[in-house]
């Protein structure tokens, strides 16, 4: 059931990993005011184009975007807004979303599952990746797969199932994500945009050495003393010779992405007539 009130230029975005980044600059630049919900303590690897990263060193910046971690108040978020910044507040449930009364919820966790997003939560709700149905879990569905389909908007039906394969760069695929070998605190051996050889190490797990399997700029790794799972993905390289400036810059999918929500909501905005 739709609210009776909500703030037609108020948009929560539930996550801030590298991928919502590209969202949130989108809606931002756009002219909306948004904010942003995420956990304690962020899982981003691309922690270098994550405003997610706000949350540990309070204020933290992508490109011309700028988040702050702050305490949810209607105060908070006002203050964030006029200094043209992107509030972040830890409120992994949601809670606070009907307080704020936003006309639009955008799932951005990108879980691969529905970790809660309803219709109910605000009069537009967009779910990114699997997970999601439209129209009975949210309004709309974003693809999220590299291909021809990625960033198309879905009405009717769920997207591509997640197949558990990384995309393809630069020829490269299940290689270019570094995975944990087991449980156990991560210790970085390399900085993101760094240079990194094949055989090198690149990072530790309970002691256990971590190596790349090919030569390429290390484009994401879990911020050094996280606690990891065996499995977990903690690192990403990229193949590429792009140099390492791309890894501190929004990426080609997170623009599509950003822009394909962008259309979602002024669609399901003036096809449910929300002026």
């Amino acid at each position: 059931m739709g609210r009776l009130s909500y703030d037609k230029d108020i948009i929560c975005i539930r996550g801030g990993g590298d991928l919502a980044t590209g969202v949130i600059q989108k809606l931002a630049r756009s002219g909306m005011r948004v904010v942003v919900l995420e956990i304690e303590r962020p899982t981003a690897i691309r922690r270098t184009v994550a405003l997610s990263t706000a949350i540990e060193q309070g204020r933290f910046q992508v490109e011309d975007i700028v988040g702050r971690f702050v305490k949810y108040s209607a105060e908070n978020l006002q203050e964030c807004w006029e200094k043209e910044e992107i509030p972040i507040i830890i409120d992994p449930d949601g809670e606070c979303i009907q307080k704020i009364s936003p006309i639009c919820v955008v799932d951005a966790i990108l879980a691969k599952k529905n970790l809660g997003t309803s219709k109910d939560m605000a009069p537009i709700t967009i779910g990114m990746g699997p997970g999601f149905e439209a129209p009975t879990m949210v309004d709309g569905v974003i693809e999220t797969m590299r291909g021809h389909k990625l960033g198309s908007l879905i009405l009717n039906g769920c997207p591509l199932k997640n197949t558990g394969i990384p995309g393809e760069i630069g020829g490269k695929s299940v290689e270019r994500v570094l995975r944990s070998p087991c449980k156990g605190i991560i210790v970085n051996q390399l900085q993101i945009g760094e240079r990194v050889m094949k055989g090198q190490v690149v990072c530790t797990v309970a002691g256990e050495e971590v190596r790349a399997s090919f030569s390429g700029v290390l484009r994401g790794i879990l911020a050094d003393g996280m606690m990891t799972f065996e499995g977990m993905k903690i690192g990403d390289i990229d193949p590429r010779d792009l140099g390492a400036d791309t890894c501190f810059t929004i990426s080609d999918k997170a623009r599509n992405l950003g822009g394909a929500v962008l259309e979602a909501f002024l669609y399901l905005k003036r096809k449910k007539g929300l002026l």
